[in-house]
């Protein structure tokens, strides 16, 4: 069996979810440090907790949202690279059972 052509934007479709759902993971990771660091500078009196929390919560919003576009547009364009490619050399080839 051989790859000779991928959809471009079932491609980019697929991508764009794996990316947003790794950003979702990065927004979480940056959620729990913006709280870890708000109870720090809390408790230290300091008027920057608030700030990293917010940091956090922006990122818990944001990072999937813009990884998502941005694994969505790297997808049309490696499918589109793909398809030239293999044009020329004729493709991937898969062994099934």
């Amino acid at each position: 069996m051989i790859i000779k052509k991928l959809d471009v934007l079932s491609v980019g479709k697929i991508t764009g979810i794996i990316a947003a759902a790794f950003g979702l993971l990065a927004g979480l990771l940056m959620l729990v440090f913006g709280s870890l660091f708000a109870g720090i500078l809390g408790s230290q009196g300091e008027s920057g907790g608030l700030a990293a929390l917010g940091g956090g919560i922006v990122g818990l919003i944001a990072l999937p949202i813009l990884y998502g576009i941005a694994g969505f547009i790297g997808g049309l364009i490696q499918a589109v690279i793909y398809n030239l490619a293999a044009g020329v050399i004729g493709g991937i080839r898969i062994e099934t059972e």
